[in-house]
């Protein structure tokens, strides 16, 4: 199925204008794959035709559900195992000092797709035995897909996702399965994390400030403007000391002065302290 310019300009156009992301040149190929179901389910043929039922604005769900197809929810648990044993070996260690006095933790997830990766640190933190059992820790994930929040609350993986990323000891321990191969995951587990819809370049949840921040694969889909955009939000929402972690292929570089490479903590992120506040504090 062939998609034509201006088909693609225009999807392209609806998913900046809703989410912030960009269509580029180079992910059209995707949008025929992700489209392809939701168009058989309408009794659509052709791109094309999509595209004319969107512009006579009929049917206002549609436009919802395109943006929800076109959007790349890739994910899985423990995503990249070495900046995750960095997270939460050093980063997790590094706020247990920091935050000694009033045992208090938040934790954002940004772009948390269906929740792998808000449910991993959950997974993580309970299985450090003891460490942080009198902690009270805030852990949310945000996303501005509803389909994929809603997936994420459910806490019920197919077979391939709980395997993609998990020992057999943790799929045993956290999961129970259910009818079609697919697996739930324990109540204990979903109760650690709240999940929100939410864009990133809105205003940050509530109540914060968050101490560690991820923001993985997500700011590479953004125009220069909305990424800067969403490096303040994110800013907004830090606290003075906090950690943030980004996708293996984004930096803050030449994006914001409010966060700068970790001396310690290679591959993460802290928050800068602006010069005038050196000068009055140092």
């Amino acid at each position: 199925m062939e998609v034509s310019d201006s088909s693609s300009r225009i999807l392209a156009g609806l998913l900046e204008a809703r989410t912030g992301q960009q269509l580029t040149m180079n992910r059209r190929w995707r949008i025929e794959t992700a489209l392809k179901s939701l168009m058989r389910e309408r009794g659509i043929e052709s791109i094309d035709q999509l595209i004319t039922v969107l512009v006579a604005g009929r049917d206002s769900r549609l436009s919802d559900l395109v943006v929800e197809a076109l959007l790349n929810n890739e994910t899985f648990f423990y995503r990249d195992r070495a900046p995750f044993d960095l997270l939460l070996k050093g980063a997790l260690r590094r706020f247990e000092t920091a935050r000694a006095a009033g045992k208090r933790l938040n934790i954002w997830c940004a772009g948390c797709s269906t929740g792998q990766e808000a449910y991993s640190i959950a997974m993580a933190l309970a299985e450090d035995k003891g460490r942080w059992d009198d902690w009270k820790i805030d852990l949310v994930g945000t996303d501005v897909s509803q389909g994929v929040i809603e997936r994420a609350r459910e806490g019920l993986y197919s077979q391939f996702e709980v395997q993609r990323g998990l020992g057999v000891m943790q799929m045993m321990r956290w999961f129970s399965e259910e009818e079609g191969q697919q697996w739930r995951l324990s109540d204990e587990i979903r109760g650690r994390v709240r999940f929100k819809v939410a864009s990133i370049l809105d205003q940050p949840p509530r109540p914060g400030p968050y101490d560690i921040i991820l923001c993985r694969n997500v700011l590479l889909y953004f125009a220069d403007d909305k990424r800067r955009l969403a490096f303040d939000r994110i800013a907004e929402a830090a606290a003075p000391d906090a950690c943030l972690m980004l996708g293996a292929g984004e930096t803050v570089i030449g994006q914001t002065q409010a966060f700068a490479a970790d001396p310690e903590l290679r591959g993460l992120y802290t928050r800068s302290v602006p010069a005038a506040k050196r000068v009055a504090h140092g």
